[in-house]
């Protein structure tokens, strides 16, 4: 096929901005919310467990590290949403669409490999406690992060790899708030049937297959700490369902949007959102919420950050 036959497409239309203005209200209304009152609450638990002297266990090294992830994952879409919703041409530059799907596959990835790292560490706590120490040390916790951020590198590329090569020659209209594999493709002026099998098998497939692995992990550990008689027990089983409550919220709005190729659903734009923007940013408030020494700390560092009255 002649690539030099084909009208190359600068940039994409974003159709699910355009239809509907009380669509467009609600989600400028929700945007603002998230980043006003959850972003400087996930920036707050990154300088409390920095700071905090008592949260120096890796869980809470490995919330930090979810946390500014999460930052930097709910960053990707929304700058040009927000810039869209204020414009008559809901628009974003090819390259701006390329880049968007290298992050949010990257930092997604990155994310999915971390809990991944949490679940290890999780396991090691529980069913080794007497050597967690000597086991999970600061070195394996970088360790752990490295890989999980090259993890994520490594499945962005593969997508790319796939994308980058294909000729875009219209129509350039995408009916999703933000660029994503699973339509991108679809514009392509070539037979992409084998791609979105690779596609498949490179998103959709491995998130299936890891959340099956982490919910059985989650589970067994769950049981084996039922089980048990120490101190502790329900400290564990709390962090336990903590961990299942965010890997259920992480994978399940992934599989649902990358586990149905050649084919869109009616809720794929709504779901996308809230994977992309929502949740993200509200999987640390969630670990917060739920653990009693991370809100004390944030409370004594307020406390001590706060200005003296005069009486």
């Amino acid at each position: 096929m002649e690539h030099e036959n084909f009208t190359v497409v600068n940039e994409f239309i974003l159709q699910a901005l355009a239809w509907n203005w009380e669509l467009q209200l609600f989600l400028s209304a929700l945007l603002l919310i998230l980043y006003v009152i959850i972003l400087p609450g996930n920036i707050l638990i990154i300088v409390t467990i920095k700071t905090d002297v008592h949260l120096e266990s890796p869980m809470f090294f490995f919330l930090a590290n979810l946390a500014f992830m999460d930052i930097c994952y709910s960053a990707v879409t929304p700058p040009n949403m927000m810039a869209n919703l204020f414009k008559e041409q809901k628009t974003i530059s090819y390259r701006g669409c390329m880049a968007q799907m290298f992050f949010i596959h990257f930092l997604g990835g990155a994310e999915f490999f971390l809990l991944i790292a949490m679940a290890i560490d999780r396991y090691v706590a529980i069913c080794h406690p007497l050597h967690y120490a000597t086991v999970v040390t600061k070195v394996v916790c970088w360790v752990l992060v490295l890989c999980a951020w090259g993890g994520g590198f490594i499945h962005s590329m593969i997508q790319m790899g796939l994308i980058i090569p294909l000729p875009f020659c219209g129509p350039n209209e995408l009916d999703n708030f933000f660029c994503d594999v699973t339509q991108i493709i679809r514009l392509a002026c070539t037979n992409t049937y084998t791609l979105e099998y690779a596609m498949f098998i490179n998103s959709g497939l491995v998130t299936t297959t890891c959340f099956i692995l982490l919910l059985i992990s989650y589970c067994a550990l769950l049981i084996k700490v039922k089980m048990g008689s120490g101190q502790g027990k329900n400290k564990a089983a709390s962090t336990c369902i903590t961990h299942i409550i965010i890997v259920f919220i992480m994978f399940c709005p992934a599989i649902y949007v990358y586990c149905h190729p050649f084919q869109d659903f009616p809720f794929d734009k709504l779901v996308g959102f809230f994977h992309t923007v929502v949740f993200p940013l509200m999987n640390p408030m969630i670990y917060t919420l739920r653990n009693k020494e991370v809100k004390v700390a944030m409370l004594r560092m307020l406390r001590k950050y706060k200005p003296n009255t005069v009486t």
